[in-house]
């Protein structure tokens, strides 16, 4: 089953190599979507797949790069497009 998910993530996830590691899980994993720093000093992470990629995904990004330190995770089910894009680092 595809899904796709949109996660924000707080805490020390910024200049730590977040949105490299996040791109690496995702590539790993097949998903398609995005990452990219927010102005709040969160990261934003736009992921579609399938389930169980997807949930694997999570679980990386819940514990982040050996220097970052995850408080929190927002997370927000989207209607999946269908759309093959890769994954990219905005």
């Amino acid at each position: 089953m595809r899904v796709a998910r949109r996660y924000v993530i707080a805490g020390r996830v910024q200049g730590v190599g977040f949105r490299w590691f996040a791109h690496d899980a995702a590539a790993r994993e097949g998903i398609h979507g995005w990452v990219r720093n927010m102005a709040d000093g969160s990261v934003e992470v736009m992921a579609e797949g399938e389930l169980t990629a997807v949930d694997r995904l999570e679980a990386a990004i819940r514990r982040g790069p050996a220097s970052a330190r995850v408080e929190d995770i927002a997370i927000e089910e989207q209607p999946p497009s269908g759309r093959v894009t890769g994954f990219e680092i905005r």
